[in-house]
């Protein structure tokens, strides 16, 4: 395991895993890549993409609770 990845233990910050996954793209794309190794990038780069989403998913529910408490709509007489 390098440096830059980490155990299914450890969560990476979103940014982290966004860096680890470009660099396996990279990598995968170089074609140079043993097929075991490939296919391991590929399911590492699967995970990180699932993390990815749930992060964004839970970011996205607690912007809809933000909006939900800051943004009301202005009434006409508030505007007079």
């Amino acid at each position: 395991m390098t440096k830059k990845q980490t155990t299914n233990a450890e969560s990476p910050s979103f940014e982290h895993a966004i860096g680890e996954l470009e660099q396996l793209v990279a990598q995968m794309e170089g074609g140079a890549m043993p097929l075991e190794a490939a296919l391991a990038a590929y399911q590492r780069g699967s995970d990180l993409v699932k993390l990815c989403g749930s992060q964004l998913d839970k970011v996205e529910q607690q912007v809809k609770v933000l909006e939900g408490q800051m943004l009301k709509p202005i009434s006409v007489d508030a505007m007079n």
